[in-house]
C-alpha cells in the first residue's frame, strides 16, 4: 500500500477524527490531533502520534479557529488536514487558506465547495449538469408578493428554504395563500440569524417523499464513481438517525440510471474527492436537493456494502492519485444499517452530558461500532451530541435488522442515557420492518 502523506493534521474531535486517525494509521501516516481544553483526554488524542490543544472548550475559540489550526499543522510538520465532517468541512474559506499555506486540503476544490454550499448555486449547477430538480423559483426569492407568484405557480403546498441552509434551520412550510408570506418572512430571520444570510429560495414541498443519497468519489484525472446509494429518510426536525445501504425503495436499475447521470455532470464540473448528493424520492422520481462536499456522517454503511474504505480513498485523492478502478468494478453486497447513537433521553431528546462509568460495544459477525467512548469518559456539554455510530452487515435486509436489535440489547452505555431504547423501538416496528417509511414517518412514531 501506498503512503500518501507522511504526516497528517485531523481538524475534528470524537468518533470521526478516531475514524481518520485508523485510516492513517493502516496507511502508514502519522496523526495528528488537535483538541480544545474540554477533550484533553478524548480518546482521538490518546492514539493520535501527537496532538496540539488549540483552544477553550467553545467551538469558535478550538475547532472554528482557521489560524489555530494552520498553526498547529506548521509546528508539528503536517503535510494535509483532514477536516471530517461538520466544523470547518465545508468552509470554502479554510479549505483556500489550507492550499495557500502549501498543504493538501482533503476534500473538494474550494470553488466546488462554495458552489455547493449556497443552495441556489448548487441547484443551478445541477440543472445546467441535467440533474432532476425538485420544481421551484430559479434562485432567491427577494419579496412576499413574488413568494405568492411562485406559490401560485408551482402549486401548494410549498417550502421555503434557507440558501445557505442546513439542519432544518431556515426552513418553512406554507400550506396555502394564507401562510406564505409568514413562511417567506420566518424564514428569512432564521437563515440570518443561523447563517449570516437572509437569502431564501421556494420549493414544491413533496408530502411522502424518501430521502436517498448518493456517494461519489473523483480523482484529479478526470475519473468519477459512485458507490451506490443511502435511505436517509428517518429524520427527526431534519436530523437523521437511521439510514440504509441500499433502499429498500429503489432497484438496482434505478441506482444505475442515477448514478450515470451523477457521475457524468460531476466530471464535466471537475469536481475532486468525496461528495453526497442527496434527492427526494417519491413516485419514482428523483429531486436533487443539495450536495455535501465532504464526508459524512452515515458513510459506514456504504463501506459496509461495498468493501471500499472511503477515508483511504480521500487521501490517496488528495495526494493526487488515480483512483484505479472503474464503475464496473464497484460491486454492492448485502444490506447495512447504521443507527446514530446520541447523548440524549430517548424519549424527549434532552441532552445528557456527563461520565460514562461503563461502556460495552457489541460484537460478532457484521458488527461495526465507530465510536470515541470509553468507561469513566466524560461527555462534553459543548458540541454535538452524537456518542456512537452502530452499525451492521446482513446478507438481506431482515438479517441486517435482526442483527441490529441484537446488538442495541448487548449494547451498554451506563451513567449518561442514550437513544438505544428508541432506535431498539424503531427495529422492532412492522412498517421499519417492512421499509414502508417515508421522511415523515419518525415524527409520528416518537409522538406515540
Amino acid at each position: 500500500m501506498t503512503r500518501p502523506f507522511t504526516k497528517v493534521l485531523i481538524a475534528n474531535r470524537g468518533e470521526i477524527a478516531l475514524r481518520i486517525h485508523r485510516a492513517c494509521q493502516e496507511m502508514g501516516i502519522r496523526t495528528v490531533a488537535v483538541h480544545s481544553t474540554a477533550d484533553a483526554s478524548a480518546m482521538h488524542v490518546r492514539l493520535a502520534d501527537e496532538s496540539v490543544c488549540i483552544g477553550p472548550p467553545a467551538a469558535r475559540d478550538s475547532y472554528l479557529n482557521m489560524a489555530a489550526l494552520l498553526s498547529a499543522a506548521a509546528i508539528t510538520g503536517a503535510e494535509a488536514i483532514h477536516p471530517g465532517y461538520g466544523f470547518l468541512s465545508e468552509n470554502a474559506n479554510f479549505a483556500e487558506m489550507v492550499e495557500a499555506h502549501g498543504l493538501a486540503f482533503i476534500g473538494p476544490k474550494p470553488e466546488h465547495i462554495r458552489m455547493m454550499g449556497d443552495k441556489i448555486s448548487a441547484k443551478d449547477a445541477m440543472r445546467r449538469l441535467g440533474v432532476p430538480l425538485v420544481p421551484g423559483s430559479a434562485g432567491a426569492v427577494e419579496s412576499a408578493e413574488q413568494a405568492r407568484a411562485i406559490a401560485v405557480e408551482i402549486g401548494y403546498p410549498v417550502i421555503v428554504k434557507a440558501a445557505a441552509g442546513g439542519g432544518g434551520r431556515g426552513m418553512k412550510v406554507a400550506r396555502g395563500a394564507h401562510e406564505i408570506e409568514e413562511a417567506w418572512q420566518l424564514a428569512r430571520t432564521e437563515a440570518k440569524a443561523a447563517f449570516g444570510n437572509d437569502e431564501v429560495y421556494i420549493e414544491k414541498y413533496l408530502d411522502r417523499p424518501r430521502h436517498i443519497e448518493l456517494q461519489v468519489m473523483a480523482d484529479t484525472h478526470g475519473n468519477v464513481v459512485h458507490f451506490g446509494e443511502r435511505d436517509c429518510s428517518l429524520q427527526r426536525r431534519h436530523q437523521k438517525l437511521v439510514e440504509e445501504a441500499g433502499s429498500p425503495a429503489l432497484d438496482g436499475a434505478a441506482r444505475d440510471a442515477l448514478g450515470a447521470t451523477v457521475t457524468a455532470g460531476l466530471r464535466q464540473l471537475g469536481y475532486r474527492n468525496a461528495g453526497t448528493l442527496e434527492f427526494l424520492w417519491q413516485d419514482g422520481q428523483f429531486a436533487f436537493i443539495e450536495m455535501n462536499t465532504r464526508l459524512q456522517v452515515e458513510h459506514p454503511v456504504t463501506e459496509m456494502v461495498c468493501g471500499v474504505d472511503l477515508v483511504r480513498e480521500q487521501l490517496r485523492v488528495a495526494a493526487g492519485e488515480a483512483l484505479g478502478y472503474a464503475q464496473s468494478d464497484i460491486t454492492f453486497n448485502g444490506h447495512a444499517i447504521e443507527c446514530r447513537i446520541t447523548a440524549e433521553d430517548p424519549v424527549d431528546f434532552t441532552p445528557s452530558p456527563g461520565r460514562v462509568n461503563t461502556y460495552h460495544a457489541p460484537g460478532g459477525l457484521g458488527v461495526r461500532v465507530d465510536s470515541a467512548l470509553y468507561s469513566g469518559y466524560s461527555v462534553p456539554p459543548h458540541y454535538d451530541s452524537l456518542v456512537a455510530k452502530l452499525v451492521v452487515h446482513g446478507a438481506t435486509r431482515a438479517q441486517a435488522i435482526a442483527r441490529m436489535k441484537r446488538c442495541l440489547n448487548e449494547m451498554v452505555v451506563d451513567g449518561i442515557k442514550t437513544t438505544i431504547p428508541l432506535h431498539a423501538r424503531i427495529m422492532d416496528d412492522p412498517e421499519f420492518q417492512a421499509g414502508d417509511y417515508t421522511i415523515h414517518w419518525l415524527e409520528r412514531f416518537v409522538a406515540r
